[in-house]
Formats: C-alpha cells, sequence, structure tokens
C-alpha cells in the first residue's frame, strides 16, 4: 500500500448522500479532540490531508480519503459539548447510519485519549461496536504525553475501565513521534492483502 498515494475524495454531512461501498473501508472513530485528524495524516504521510483543528467537533461530516484501492474514512468526533442538540443527533445519526450500513467495512479504529479514563460515550461507542460484531482496534492517542510510569498505571487501569479489555488489540499512538503509526499501516495492509487473495 502506498500511502503517499492518499487523496482526498469526499465529505457527506447526510448519510444517504453516501454512495454505496465499492472497496474496502477503514473508519476512525473517537470522541471530539481525541486526535483522529493528526493520526490520519501521520498515517498517510501528510500535514494537512485531514483538516486539524484545535477546536473540538470541527469534524461534523464523514470524510472519505482514497489511498490505492482503500477508503480510510474519518467519523466525526462525537461527545463535544458545545453544539446544539440537533447537530449532535444529525452527527449520531451519521456515524450509526455509516455503521450499520451493509458496507464493506474492514475494521473501526477505536481513538481514546490514552491519558485519561474512557469517557462514557467511548464505553458506549465499544459496546455497541461489540455487540454489532463490528471488528475494531484500540488506538490510544497522545503516547508521548505520558511518562513510562503513568503508561504503566493507564494500561493497568484500562483493563477495568473498558470493556472485554483482555480480548482487545490496543496500540498506542503519538502523532508528534511517530509511535504506533507503522503498526496501524501493517494492520491495514494484512487486511487489504488477505482480501485481494
Amino acid at each position: 500500500m502506498n500511502y503517499n498515494n492518499a487523496e482526498f475524495t469526499a465529505s457527506y454531512g447526510v448519510f444517504k448522500q453516501i454512495p454505496r461501498s465499492d472497496r474496502l473501508e477503514f473508519a476512525f472513530a473517537g470522541h471530539s479532540n481525541v486526535g483522529k485528524s493528526s493520526l490520519i495524516n501521520k498515517l498517510l504521510n501528510r500535514k494537512t490531508l485531514a483538516r486539524v483543528s484545535a477546536t473540538p467537533g470541527k469534524t461534523s461530516t464523514i470524510n472519505f480519503f482514497s489511498v490505492d484501492n482503500i477508503y480510510i474514512v474519518d467519523l466525526p468526533g462525537y461527545g463535544y459539548a458545545k453544539v446544539s442538540q440537533n447537530e449532535k443527533k444529525r452527527w449520531a445519526e451519521l456515524i450509526e447510519g455509516y455503521l450499520h450500513d451493509d458496507r464493506d467495512l474492514a475494521l473501526v479504529f477505536q481513538l481514546i485519549d490514552f491519558r485519561h479514563k474512557p469517557t462514557a460515550d467511548d464505553i458506549m461507542m465499544i459496546n455497541f461496536l461489540i455487540d454489532s460484531e463490528i471488528p475494531f482496534v484500540i488506538v490510544l492517542t497522545k503516547a508521548d504525553k505520558l511518562k513510562k510510569k503513568e503508561r504503566e498505571a493507564r494500561r493497568e487501569a484500562f483493563r477495568t475501565e473498558i470493556p472485554c479489555a483482555d480480548d482487545i488489540t490496543m496500540i498506542e499512538f503519538s502523532a508528534e513521534t511517530g509511535e504506533g503509526a507503522d503498526e496501524l499501516r501493517s494492520i491495514i495492509d494484512d487486511i487489504s492483502a488477505g482480501e485481494e487473495e
């Protein structure tokens, strides 16, 4: 997979605008401001392909990026308090509509801020993925912000904070240092190669 070939394809603000799935899709989900856009940019070796903002709740559309024969799908961040109820409802319908649709969804990368206990919305999302039998891995973002001891403490805490934690692959990631990026790429490469075979 040549990640340098990544291109922005389209944005959709309403679920019914999204065309049918015609290739493997890898979706990225997470709380507002968890670092989804930064992660996607790091993964695709770009600085500004996915728009990064210091203001949470900026990604309010589903954004598709094509890389070779797959799509990287950036879902809107959930759980941002300072948007209207109508906007929250639209985001929820967009995310749920996408995840419940009959798409060629290979995997969801569920992002959680390594520094903090998962939010109620994170837990709801993880349970939704488990109940819907959608394959996913958890990406622990902002890993560079933690010292070694703090990481160990958070790893231990996640075992009780995250449902079925011992059965879930968790990858520690930093958009600053690039830690974890190769691991994420190799997961995508392996699944894509398996599909082609």
